[in-house]
């Protein structure tokens, strides 16, 4: 049973459900946009059911796609939280290794981007547009650098919470 306003659906692989997901994310549009879209803000363009980075037609629609909403609004879907001696002392590394996966992330899918970088006194805190660049970037730190991993995701929220200490 899902909550008014929600709409639930299986994730299916062949004749069985998988999981049942909860699609209650406002800042998903419920509407197929016209084509071409473009953002006011980024200059993404939405064209062939999907933003990406591309020309801007003259003939283009304009409304703010999801990423600009979420930065505009302060409502991440994401955070990774890092802490740890480790951190401390490899900071301009670690950094760059972030940097590095949200830009190749991002060329792909206008989306995924970091909104915010918040110093801690003991590490720091990145916000996301998207949850599933903050749980790529958690794996890119762990594969690269191992330490403590941590995922929690709560359907409430519709927010991923990661934490990588060492």
């Amino acid at each position: 049973m899902t909550s008014p306003g929600k709409k639930s659906d299986f994730i299916r692989q062949g004749d069985h459900r998988l999981l049942q997901e909860l699609d209650h994310d406002p800042y998903h549009s419920k509407l197929k946009l016209k084509e071409p879209t473009v953002c006011p803000v980024c200059k993404a363009v939405y064209h062939k059911g999907r933003w990406q980075w591309a020309d801007i037609p003259e003939d283009a629609y304009e409304t703010m796609c999801s990423a600009c909403h979420r930065i505009h609004d302060r409502v991440p879907a994401g955070f990774l939280t890092i802490s740890g001696d480790f951190y401390a002392q490899h900071k301009d590394e670690i950094q760059s290794l972030i940097r590095n996966v949200e830009e190749r992330e991002k060329s792909e899918h206008p989306l995924k981007r970091i909104m915010e970088v918040e110093e801690k006194n003991e590490g720091v805190v990145y916000s996301f547009t998207d949850a599933h660049l903050a749980r790529g970037i958690g794996d890119a730190l762990h594969h690269a650098y191992q330490g403590e991993l941590d995922y929690q995701y709560t359907n409430e929220d519709i927010m991923l919470r990661v934490n990588w200490s060492r």
